[in-house]
């Protein structure tokens, strides 16, 4: 272990211009890259948030059409609990939703039209 660090004939270690060049490549490369994750991360939320909404939509059109409904309730009230959502005897939670509540929050006009007020 005596001689391990021991520097030997011949032999050189990094100068502080090589290290600060390298540091330098590293810092641009974080710079250039970490934009672009945050781009991916927010255009992963956006497709989450617009996948969920077809999900909803499409819940409420099949329980229109299997309790042959022409009108729902309304919801004014933006709500992320499906177990409630739209109401008045009909709701998409359990049997037309696999969870009771969503990440958005929803309303709903009396034809069924689903829209998404708050995002994730």
């Amino acid at each position: 272990m005596k001689g391990l660090f021991k520097m030997h004939k011949g032999e050189k270690g990094f100068t502080l211009v090589e290290l600060l060049v390298v540091f330098t490549l590293l810092a641009v490369l974080a710079a250039i890259m970490i934009p672009n994750v945050a781009s991916f991360l927010n255009y992963g939320h956006t497709q989450a948030e617009d996948t969920e909404l077809s999900i909803v939509q499409t819940a409420m059109d099949a329980m229109m059409a299997v309790a042959d409904l022409s009108l729902v309730n309304e919801v004014t009230v933006a709500t992320n609990n499906m177990a409630a959502f739209p109401g008045g005897g009909h709701v998409l939670y359990p049997d037309y939703l696999r969870f009771a509540t969503t990440h958005c929050t929803y309303t709903c006009t009396t034809g069924g039209d689903v829209a998404q007020v708050s995002d994730w």
